[in-house]
C-alpha cells in the first residue's frame, strides 16, 4: 500500500486551502491569509533562522494585519526550539490522515444521505457558520484551484452536515467537515467521508486526506475506523499577545 507521505499531503494543503497571497521575507514564506485561518495563514520555515529574523517576520505579519504564527512540520526542530524561547504558545497540534481510496471501508449509502454541489447552498454557508466558518473561510474555497465540491449531509430529511472537498495531484484532501450538534454520532460525518472519495474516483484521485487536530478524539476514531493512516504531524506556534491582527 503506497501512502503520500507528510510533504506531499503539505503540497496538497497549500493548494487546497490556499493563502490569498504568499511574501517571501528572508528564510519565511510568509501568507497572507485573509481571514481564512491559520492554515491560510501561518508563516513556514525555509531555511535556517535566527532570533533578527524572527523581529523581521513578526513585523511583516503585524503589516498585514496577522497576529504572528509559525506552523512547525516535523523536522522544524530548530524552529519550534527558537520559537519557544521568544514565548510562543503551541496552538492545535495535527494529525495528517490519508488512504487510497480503492482500500477505504465502503458503507453503502442511505438513500439521499449525501449529495455534491458547487458552489455552495445558502444552507450549507449556515451549517458553517454555525461552526465558526465563517465568509472568509468560504472565500479560501473559492480560490482553490481545480476540481471541488462541496458535500451536503442529510438525515432524516434534513440537512445535517456540509464539507469542502478539492483534488490536487491525485489526493482528494477533506476540509471543513461540519455536522449540526444534533447529528452528530449517527454516521453522518462518515457518509461525507465516503461522498468524497465516491466524487473524487472518478476524476483521477488516488487517495483521500484529510487533517484534525490531536484533540477531536472522535474525528480521529472515525478515520481510523475507516481505514485511514496517519502519515504526519505539524503543530502551530503563535505570540503570545493579539495586539494588531489576531
Amino acid at each position: 500500500m503506497t501512502l503520500p507521505d507528510a510533504r506531499t499531503l503539505h503540497g496538497a494543503l497549500e493548494a487546497t486551502w490556499p493563502a490569498h497571497a504568499h511574501h517571501t521575507v528572508g528564510p519565511w514564506l510568509l501568507r497572507d491569509g485573509r481571514g481564512g485561518g491559520k492554515r491560510a495563514s501561518a508563516a513556514t520555515v525555509q531555511g535556517p533562522a535566527t532570533e533578527a529574523d524572527l523581529a523581521r517576520a513578526e513585523t511583516a505579519m503585524r503589516a498585514m494585519n496577522q497576529r504572528p504564527c509559525f506552523m512547525i512540520r516535523e523536522g522544524d526542530a530548530h524552529l519550534d526550539a527558537l520559537l519557544a524561547q521568544a514565548g510562543y504558545e503551541v496552538i492545535d497540534p495535527v494529525m495528517m490522515y490519508a488512504a487510497p481510496l480503492d482500500k477505504l471501508a465502503m458503507d453503502t449509502p442511505e438513500p439521499t444521505a449525501s449529495f455534491h454541489i458547487w458552489e455552495p447552498l445558502a444552507i450549507q454557508r449556515e451549517i458553517w457558520a454555525g461552526g465558526g466558518i465563517g465568509a472568509a473561510r468560504v472565500d479560501v474555497m473559492h480560490r482553490a484551484s481545480g476540481a471541488k465540491t462541496a458535500l451536503m449531509g442529510r438525515k432524516h430529511g434534513h440537512a445535517a452536515a456540509t464539507a469542502f472537498v478539492p483534488t490536487h495531484e491525485g489526493t482528494a484532501m477533506v476540509h471543513a467537515l461540519e455536522v449540526l450538534a444534533g447529528y452528530r454520532r449517527q454516521g453522518v460525518a462518515r457518509a461525507l467521508m465516503l461522498e468524497s472519495a465516491r466524487w473524487a474516483a472518478p476524476l483521477g484521485a488516488r487517495h483521500l486526506a484529510v487533517v484534525c487536530t490531536q484533540a477531536n478524539t472522535a474525528a480521529n476514531a472515525l478515520y481510523a475506523s475507516m481505514g485511514m493512516h496517519p502519515v504526519g504531524r505539524y503543530h502551530y506556534r503563535q505570540h503570545p499577545q493579539a495586539g494588531q491582527g489576531t
